[in-house]
């Protein structure tokens, strides 16, 4: 290597270095109000975030030109990784970085066993499976899920009531009993509801039929309007008068988007500028999203906090759903203390433009307490932040995610096709390799999960066998042997 070059890497790096040890110096409140087990992951992704900050990558062709790290697989080991290049250049340092890659995942491999539980394959993703209210009733399949490989089984708060949870979990035990397998039962909060009403008259079978360019009114859901008007009810009230022109209104996971064009605090007008649907119409009863808009919606309803005493009675997780701010999430702590002396760990479902702008803090809030976990909830997030990006944000979701030392669980639609009518689409088998990334994947529900369950397994053990997070592992290509092995044809 010649020397110039190598005394510019040098002083790039002590630079980056340099820069990485002033963000813990500057944050050390954030590390020492984190838990004492957490203290090491909070030091880390302060590395990892003002790493981060920089344009990377002419450094990184240098680094790599030169045959050294170019600090790509670096999340779990921030400073550790800087500080091997450096090394390699001619520095030493009288204290070396705190954590390397081998302590780093070992760390996430012990919070995800703490969080997931036990598994019977230590090479592949926890698997969690959302019930349907069918298994209340239906412990024979609930016993083949848990062959088939269910490591986690998730109960939905947003649907039906606890008679039918706790039937669940009774037949969760019972098949772990008969089984010997473990199995955690997660259970998700609600969140708050957002969804359409339409007014009885005029609206045949409570649907309104819509086309591209038309105008809607937007209301309270209770709000009295002409039968002839083209008008949407929404359920969460104070929504319509925070609205803004020029502010997206997004229904039914997006198939309708929609742009306000002026509003008078009780009603809404909306141009309908896509509607995604061979015969569009808008429905009563789903979800409505405003991507552009600032909500004063709290995060826990008071739905969520009459579950609380269940979930800390029968669960040994608990999902946050649409948490926006590190306040959320201490509120929810708090909560949970009160309800249960014994720790019950909370996964922060990230489904909110809000929620991934604020991901550094809600890590952090999070570490306050020993074990916790992250869930990239893609259905809600994609709509938020816009289809086109979802790819793009969920590997920022991952990396800082093991930057942090977090576990992660992949949800949403995995091998969704194959679920409902039995054989998966080919772009859905490429997305549930990238789950290997994650700690856990959930799978939503369906006719055909025992097959989901088994296609699943074969192909996050393919996946897994050529990387290790992000990081890419070299095991040995058949291809490869195959080429040495064969002569050429004459």
């Amino acid at each position: 290597m010649a020397t110039l070059k190598a005394d510019a890497l040098r002083e790039s790096l002590l630079a980056l270095r340099a820069e990485m040890l002033e963000a813990e110096k500057d944050h050390q409140l954030l590390v020492q109000r984190a838990h004492p087990q957490q203290r090491i992951s909070a030091r880390n992704l302060l590395h990892y975030l003002s790493l981060r900050c920089h344009d990377l990558r002419d450094l990184q062709d240098d680094l790599h030109n030169a045959g050294l790290s170019s600090l790509a697989s670096c999340e779990s080991h921030a400073l550790c990784q800087v500080e091997a290049v450096l090394r390699h250049l001619g520095c030493d340092f009288s204290e070396g970085a705190f954590c390397d890659f081998p302590a780093a995942m070992r760390l996430i491999q012990k919070r995800a066993t703490a969080l997931f539980g036990p598994k019977v394959n230590p090479h592949i993703p926890h698997v969690m499976v959302t019930f349907d209210t069918d298994l209340a009733e239906d412990y024979a399949s609930v016993k083949a899920l848990l062959l088939a490989g269910m490591n986690v089984a998730r109960i939905n708060c947003a649907h039906d009531n606890p008679d039918v949870w706790l039937n669940m979990i009774r037949n969760v035990r019972k098949a772990m009993q008969a089984t010997g397998r473990p199995c955690r039962i997660y259970i998700d909060l609600a969140g708050p509801k957002i969804r359409t009403t339409l007014p009885a008259k005029g609206r045949k079978k409570g649907r309104l039929k819509v086309k591209e360019g038309d105008r809607i009114l937007l209301t309270e859901a209770r709000a009295i309007v002409s039968p002839k008007a083209k008008a949407v009810g929404c359920t969460l009230p104070g929504v319509v008068a925070a609205l803004r022109p020029g502010e997206r209104v997004l229904f039914d996971d997006g198939l309708y988007e929609a742009v306000v064009e002026s509003t008078n605090g009780l009603a809404a007008t909306l141009r309908l500028t896509r509607a995604s649907a061979r015969k569009p119409r808008i429905k009563a009863e789903k979800g409505i999203n405003f991507p552009d808009s600032s909500l004063s919606v709290s995060s826990l309803t008071d739905y969520d906090r009459s579950v609380l005493p269940f979930a800390s009675q029968y669960a040994d997780l608990v999902g946050f759903s649409f948490v926006q701010r590190a306040e959320d999430v201490a509120e929810l702590q708090a909560l949970l203390k009160q309800c249960r002396s014994k720790h019950l760990p909370i996964v922060l479902k990230i489904e909110t433009y809000e929620a991934v702008q604020n991901l550094p803090s809600l890590l952090f809030q999070g570490m306050r307490e020993a074990v916790f976990g992250v869930m990239i909830a893609r259905g809600d997030l994609a709509v938020e932040i816009g289809f086109e990006r979802l790819s793009e944000i969920q590997e920022e979701i991952l990396w800082l995610c093991e930057a942090a030392h977090t576990p992660v669980i992949w949800a949403t639609q995995v091998l969704d096709t194959q679920a409902k009518s039995g054989i998966a689409t080919r772009s859905e088998v490429t997305d549930a390799a990238r789950a290997a990334h994650a700690e856990c994947v959930m799978l939503n529900k369906g006719r055909y999960l025992l097959a989901v369950l088994d296609s699943l397994r074969d192909i996050l053990h393919r996946s897994g066998g050529h990387h290790l997070k992000k990081r890419y592992i070299f095991r040995p290509l058949s291809i490869a042997e195959r080429f040495f092995q064969t002569p050429f044809p004459a």
